[in-house]
């Protein structure tokens, strides 16, 4: 039987340079995301990963083109990906000779406290330990920890069953999403005003005016068109205006973000979204009084990606599969939703979110 003589502080030294090595990996990613086209690229990619987070689906991406790249996967974007025992569950295995992708994992614990509305009252239990009578007790994400997961096509096995896919038309919209997006304007309390033409707002395409609370769209567009717009400025709706000081200095950050929430609905739809231009990232990012640029992208990814799915889970449309393998149950393919309330040690920048890395 194999041992490992490993003491305690080794295994923890094992583990932080792990993840020191991961961290530094997310960083590289996140610096190679220059032009207005990478991060494109990047929010198309994330939005068919919804089910993790951005740094994680950055890592998969940048670790799955270096395996493109060597000729060990033959695709250059996987399709799912889970981890070696959730591949199992499905009857697949990892092929021999396939590394995994390293990826963030949440590690929770569960915290106690007589007072759950104050921050400052919870106390982790112990293993095994009760909690005293009348504590509330939830389980909270306390740090995180290396973890790998595989794409299927570094995997055998039992075929996954089919999922539906949307299939547009160019020119079209899939079926009930402009109504979706409009009754959400809506629903923030915002007028939504059709005009004939561009020339009726300036030129735009779209308008979103926060003094009279009242989005205006120029209706002489195909459907396509209408709801990448209506995407774009419901994602001002949902992000900006007079509170949102970021947004409020540097306009392109609002534009980087209104375009990037739009770029996830219409990827998350099988929508073209090749039309959108995103202003130079190494541009918005760098203007952003007291935050470095690498921080203010996975601040604003963190951002656009938490709206999106938030309009996502509210519309009534059939999407793309969100990464997990289909047929996995959900309360396996992720961790269970961890508060992240407490301070996550090495948390890279403090964006990790706890139900979705």
């Amino acid at each position: 039987m194999r041992t490992d003589s490993r003491t305690l502080g080794d295994k923890i030294a094992d583990r932080e340079a792990k993840l020191d090595t991961l961290h530094a990996k997310l960083t590289d990613a996140v610096e190679q995301l220059v032009t207005g086209e990478d991060w494109r690229r990047a929010m198309e990619f994330a939005a068919r990963f919804r089910a993790r987070s951005f740094n994680n689906t950055l890592l998969i991406w940048v670790q799955h083109a270096a395996a493109y790249a060597q000729g060990r996967v033959p695709d250059p974007y996987p399709t799912f990906v889970a981890g070696f025992k959730q591949w199992q569950a499905l009857g697949r295995h990892v092929m021999k000779g396939q590394s995994g992708y390293q990826i963030f994992a949440p590690v929770t614990a569960r915290m106690a406290s007589h007072e759950p509305g104050n921050l400052n009252s919870w106390r982790r239990l112990g293993r095994g330990e009760r909690p005293a009578p009348g504590e509330v007790v939830r389980s909270r994400m306390v740090g995180v920890r290396p973890a790998y997961v595989w794409a299927q096509s570094q995997t055998d096995g039992r075929p996954l069953p089919e999922t539906p896919t949307p299939r547009l038309l160019e020119g079209q919209a899939p079926a009930g999403l402009w109504d979706g997006l409009a009754d959400q304007i809506t629903a923030h309390g915002f007028g939504l005003r059709l005009v004939s033409n561009a020339a009726t707002i300036g030129g735009a395409n779209g308008l979103t005016d926060y003094l009279t609370r009242e989005v205006s769209l120029r209706m002489d567009m195909d459907d396509a068109a209408q709801v990448r717009t209506l995407a774009h400025e419901l994602g001002h709706v949902v992000l900006h205006g007079p509170e949102n000081t970021d947004a409020a200095m540097h306009r392109g950050v609002a534009e980087v973000e209104a375009e990037s929430v739009a770029l996830i609905l219409l990827a998350a739809h099988n929508m073209d979204s090749s039309q959108y231009t995103v202003p130079y990232v190494s541009t918005w990012a760098s203007r952003i009084d007291g935050v470095d640029p690498v921080t203010a992208v996975q601040q604003t990814a963190a951002r656009v990606r938490t709206a999106a799915l938030g309009i996502l889970d509210k519309l009534d449309t059939q999407t793309l599969p969100n990464g997990d393998p289909p047929g996995l149950d959900r309360a396996t393919a992720i961790a269970p939703a961890a508060e992240t309330i407490f301070p996550v040690p090495h948390a890279p920048h403090a964006t990790i979110e706890g139900p979705s890395l």
